[in-house]
């Protein structure tokens, strides 16, 4: 019999790479128009209360998944507001 876990992990895995696309499609085109700056922040407040959730019941898949899913949204968010109005970082400007 597989364990719980193992389940959990797989969601985990499959649901947290589904952000990856996004992030590396933001970083290469340097636009991130098409993404809600609603959504994120809603979103990245849900995961914030998931992360409290796993610590407090030991829900490790969960815990790993939600810390991993939000790098990628905050690195979203982050992007989305570098790049906002058309305005492009510079790599030149240090």
């Amino acid at each position: 019999m597989i364990s719980q876990d193992v389940y959990g992990f797989i969601a985990a895995l499959l649901t947290t790479v589904a952000f990856l696309p996004q992030v590396l499609k933001t970083w290469r085109t340097k636009k991130a128009d098409d993404v809600s700056l609603v959504m994120l922040v809603m979103f990245i407040s849900g995961l914030f209360f998931w992360i409290i959730y796993a610590i407090q019941t030991n829900a490790l898949p969960v815990l790993i998944a939600n810390i991993i899913t939000l790098i990628f949204n905050l690195t979203t968010l982050s992007l989305k507001l570098i790049y906002r109005n058309g305005n492009r970082f510079q790599e030149t400007a240090l």
